[in-house]
């Protein structure tokens, strides 16, 4: 497990507040903010999202239904809109994109856990607690 890995997952499940995920990834390059959304996606498809996320994602990101990230999330394969979502360039679109992918990462991973860990797992990310 990395640093960039528990962000992600804190933030996710709201152990951290989005505010200081914001300043982290924006104190992060373009190659490694490219990456963090990459593997972002990574976890969303992982816990398995689906395109009937979209709505409540964009919602809980804050985001209105014209950004372009909600657009995007909005329409086909959520599988093939995470992709074009990671692959946005400016950094207004970025910080967007993170923030509406740890929004899909919190709904698909908050039902993955009702669903099949609710009686305990073995993921050391459903074990993290509040940070110091």
């Amino acid at each position: 497990m990395t640093e960039r890995d528990v962000m992600l997952n804190e933030l996710a499940q709201g152990l951290r507040p989005m505010s200081q995920g914001i300043d982290w990834f924006d104190a992060l390059g373009p190659e490694e903010q490219s990456e963090v959304l990459l593997f972002l996606s990574h976890y969303c498809v992982q816990a398995r999202a689906v395109s009937e996320d979209g709505p409540e994602s964009i919602r809980r990101a804050g985001l209105r239904p014209t950004h372009t990230p909600a657009v995007l999330i909005s329409r086909g394969r959520i599988e093939h809109q995470l992709g074009k979502i990671v692959s946005l360039t400016p950094l207004d679109e970025r910080r967007k994109a993170f923030r509406l992918l740890v929004a899909v990462l919190a709904i698909a991973d908050q039902r993955r856990r009702e669903r099949f860990c609710s009686d305990g797992c073995g993921h050391w990310w459903h074990r993290l607690h509040v940070p110091d």
